[in-house]
């Protein structure tokens, strides 16, 4: 694809978020309360301008072969809009259809926990043919490796991992 066709495509792809972020801010609150959708707590996993009023906030799961294609047209726009934008990352892992989206959500929960969630999501999507079709012992184990190359204490990072804390984090992002 040629430069100008693919910073047109990307413009355009940033104009619809802004409108739909927009259109769904408004009709959000019409009622006089905001939904919980549009409610972004500190404790969220968020990048860009942190203090923008203009938020996107992306409910992903790390199997989703959809997701991962979304990150190459999502990273160059918060490169490029990043100082003007809100980021947020949601976990929505589709249990039914990718049977190591719970377990990948955990390993960034956990990640997260010892303040490396965005490496984590990265190597994620990165590796994402690697481990996708892994059994759940071995995606776990994998992961791990994941958590080492990426310099996290890696027992703790696994008892994070397991933990009722992360999966109830993971569960409520779901729920929103």
């Amino acid at each position: 694809m040629k430069k100008e066709t693919q910073k047109i495509l990307q413009w355009l792809a940033l104009g619809v978020v802004l409108v739909a972020s927009f259109l769904f801010v408004m009709f959000a609150n019409k009622g006089g309360t905001a939904s919980d959708t549009s409610v972004i707590t500190d404790g969220e996993w968020a990048r860009g301008n942190l203090d923008s009023q203009i938020v996107l906030v992306e409910y992903s799961d790390f199997q989703c072969p959809a997701c991962k294609s979304r990150e190459a047209v999502l990273n160059p726009l918060l490169e490029e809009f990043g100082d003007h934008i809100k980021f947020v990352y949601r976990n929505f892992p589709l249990r039914s259809i990718h049977p190591n989206a719970q377990l990948s959500a955990q390993a960034a929960e956990a990640a997260g926990i010892q303040g490396k969630f965005w490496e984590m999501h990265d190597q994620l999507f990165a590796t994402q043919e690697e481990w996708e079709k892994l059994p759940n012992g071995d995606a776990k184990a994998f992961y791990i490796n994941l958590a080492k190359a990426i310099d996290l204490d890696t027992a703790i990072f696994e008892s994070d991992m397991n933990s009722s804390t992360v999966r109830e984090e993971i569960n409520r992002d779901y729920d929103i």
